[in-house]
């Protein structure tokens, strides 16, 4: 009551009344952004889920054609070892040349949040 009374008799109250409005607008918009960025970062996580899932699909599918197509020529054994032997070596070479890769997708990925703070 003793708040109040001070505040009319200087004739604040409408001004706290508007920054109480002020800050409350803010809030809400911010909790909108926020609602906005997580919806659009699900939806790029949902899409890229989808086209590793094909990816993969693709992959294994084309990977036992072409040892159908080798086991022809060299055997049921040796096409698919064939095969095996090719995902192997690149499996070796990701692992040899993995720190390389990480340094520049981390790299990567700062400029893209780089861009996107700026754009913000």
């Amino acid at each position: 009551m003793l708040k109040e009374t001070i505040l009319k008799f200087l004739k604040m109250d409408s001004l706290v009344d508007n920054v109480t409005g002020y800050v409350e607008a803010r809030i809400e918009l911010l909790k909108i952004e926020i609602k906005e960025e997580v919806a659009k970062g699900l939806a790029r996580t949902l899409v890229t889920v989808v086209m590793i899932a094909v990816l993969t699909l693709f992959v294994l599918l084309i990977s036992v054609a072409v040892a159908y197509k080798l086991s022809e020529s060299i055997g049921m054994f040796g096409g698919f070892a064939t095969v095996a032997s090719f995902y192997l070596f690149l499996g070796l070479i990701v692992f040899l040349f993995r720190n390389p890769i990480t340094e520049i997708l981390e790299k990567q990925l700062e400029e893209r949040m780089k861009k996107k703070k700026k754009s913000l």
